[in-house]
Formats: structure tokens, sequence, C-alpha cells
């Protein structure tokens, strides 16, 4: 991102037959055999592999997260592999033993237990399952669970992979741009759907502080919302999503001004980003000068489930870097004068505060506030 590249392409016609748009795919996945056997989903795979690394970089040894908490967000579990099992062979699909473990797969539920059970964590486990917010709202729950005592340390994120049933759904709500998405421009035309995982690793500032832990950024605050509206499209005047971000706000102790960066949901279709929009003009008024506003998703594409954890890491690292990260194609910006919109180059500045929002389907909304974990 800081060097301005997308992961976005063309999707290729034998793996997504019939399918012609842009998507970014996954490539290179590491240590790939000792997740293969069927008992685990694409979903699953990018679930541990991400797990392993956020634990490799944790600067402790794996056994410290026995009694650790787990709260894993998925919107498809192991679909990408049910198709595949039952055209096989329909009718004998339940009785082989890698069918079975293949519909044991199929739960989002699955991806917490089977993460879990992989890495020897002992604590309590959550599965969250809340459309295109659900990777930022298992960050605020796994904290939540955290501050409850529940646990000593809490894994939280989300994962999901490309799938033709997402391809085909979002396809039929007319909702794809079939050429690189372009968030927040006047003439945006869809999304671009990717695919991902990311995990992060909470714990208090006590406990980080004794054991002499690189913490990357505090966590401030957190909230979820609701907008009550319909099953697909956002509220038209995001007033769910702005009293997220009020919440938020106050939990952390924080004015608008506080806040250096947002990490937009920013999806690129006309009325997400149109209702975003708003949401911020509403949240943020009264600032001295415009709120910046980014969506990363030009870069990488829509993962879903994955997102909203995916967007809370780059957020993470953006404050590390003091980096304000451009929207990628933001040619002719949505009006709005409360709004910096970011995009050209990348803006390198002092960034202690940050937001990350997410929206989904169900008018689900999450928002976490970061801080600069340096001491």
């Amino acid at each position: 991102m800081l060097s301005g590249k997308s992961c976005l392409e063309p999707a290729k016609d034998d793996v997504y037959p019939g399918f012609e748009g842009t998507i970014a795919k996954v490539r290179g996945l590491p240590a790939l055999a000792e997740y293969s056997s069927p008992k685990y989903s694409r979903t699953d795979q990018l679930a541990a592999i991400a797990t392993q690394d956020a634990m490799a970089s944790s600067g402790t040894d794996r056994s410290a997260f026995v009694d650790s908490g787990i709260v894993m967000a998925s919107t498809l579990g192991g679909l990408t592999e049910i198709d595949t099992g039952i055209a096989k062979d329909p009718a004998a699909w339940y009785r082989r033993p890698d069918g079975l473990l293949r519909a044991a797969s199929y739960p989002f539920a699955h991806v917490a237990d089977v993460t879990g059970d992989h890495f020897g964590i002992r604590g309590p486990r959550c599965a969250v399952s809340v459309a295109c917010a659900s990777g930022a709202v298992a960050i605020a729950l796994a904290a939540s669970t955290l501050l409850d005592g529940a646990a000593p340390i809490v894994l939280a994120g989300g994962c999901d992979p490309l799938c033709p049933f997402t391809l085909s759904g979002f396809n039929s709500l007319q909702a794809l741009d079939p050429n690189p998405c372009s968030p927040f421009d006047q003439n945006r035309r869809g999304l671009n759907l990717g695919e991902g995982s990311a995990v992060l690793i909470l714990e208090t500032l006590a406990g980080a502080t004794a054991r002499n832990a690189r913490i990357l950024a505090v966590l401030r605050g957190w909230a979820m919302t609701n907008d009550a509206f319909h099953p697909t499209a956002p509220q038209k005047d995001g007033s769910g999503l702005a009293d997220c971000i009020r919440l938020a706000m106050e939990m952390a102790e924080v004015s608008a001004d506080d806040v250096g960066y947002v990490n937009a949901h920013g999806t690129g279709t006309p009325l997400n980003d149109s209702a975003e929009s708003q949401a911020y003009e509403t949240a943020f008024r009264g600032r001295k000068h415009p709120i910046p506003v980014s969506s990363t998703k030009s870069y990488f594409g829509h993962c879903l489930g994955a997102a909203g954890a995916l967007e809370a890491a780059i957020t993470i690292m953006a404050i590390r870097a003091g980096a304000l990260i451009p929207t990628l194609r933001l040619t002719n910006p949505i009006d709005s004068p409360g709004i910096d919109w970011l995009r050209g180059e990348v803006k390198h500045q002092p960034l202690p505060l940050a937001m990350s929002a997410s929206s989904g389907f169900g008018g689900s909304n999450a928002v976490l506030i970061f801080e600069s974990g340096r001491t």
C-alpha cells in the first residue's frame, strides 16, 4: 500500500467459469501442506496460517496461548468445499469419510473450533457471522472478553475465501464492478471481491507490559450498532454508523478532533459510499479540519468476514508508519466538505489515533479506535 500497489486482477475463467470481473486472490500461502487434509477448508487454512503468523510475531512461546480465548469471524465457513464434495457423488457424498469431514467444515463456527484445536487453545471460543462487519465485531467481542477476565489473552480475527457462491450473490445484487473498484468516486460502479485472513492478539496493557511485549497499538475504544433498516441496503443517511462512531469515541474518551484518520468500509457501491460519507459528515461535524478518510478495499477488494480484521491490522500499521493511505482510482470524490478524501500519494505525518469502520448486510456496524502503542 505504501508503494501504491493494487492486488486486484481479472478473474480467470478456468477457476470461475462464466465470471468476467475483477478479484483479489491470495497467492503463495505458506505451509499449506500442514492444513491440506479434507478436515480443513480453504477458510480454515487462511485462519490457521494467520493465527500461526500472529503467534510467531507475538514474541512468546505457543504454550503461552493454551488458556487463551479465540474469536473468529467468517461468512462462508466451508462453502467452498461443499459444492465440490456434492458434485463428486451426490448420493454417496455424506457416507464417504472425507465427505463427513467436509460436511463438518460447513458451518462458519467450525473455523473457531478447528483453529483452536490445531493450536491447543483451551480457553473460551466464539464464532461471529454478521456479514461484512464480522471481522471488526470479532475484535470488539474479544476485547470485551478480555476485560471480563475470561482469558489472559484473546486471539481475534476473520477469514473468508473467494467463492463462486458469493460472486454469484453479489452479481445478482448488481453490486460488482467488472473493473478495479473506485470507492467514494462519483462514478463508482460497485465492489470487487477478495479473500484473506487477519488475526490480532489482544491482552491487557498490564499483561503485555509485564512480559515486555512489543505493543503494536492500543485498542482505545470500540462500539457495535445495527441500522435495523434493510436486509442488504444501508440506512440512507448513515445514522446507524454515525451512532456507532459516536459510541466508540465516547468509550475511548476522545473527541472528533483527536481522530487523525479513518480507514473506511468504502466498498465502492453507490449506496454504501453515499450513506457512509453522510455518516462521517454527521459524526465528525464541528471538527477544526476535515477528517482524512480512505478505503483500503481499493487495494485488495472486499474480503467479507475478513475485511474488518484486515482493515484493523492495516490501521495499526498506518499508525506505526505515520502514513495516511490514499484510495486508489479516486478521481472525482463525493462532494463532502467535512471529509478530506485521501488520494494520490501517501501522506506521512504523526498519527497517534486512528479509526477503522466496518458495516455489513443486515445493518451491522462496528467501529474500532486504535492508539499508538509506543512508549
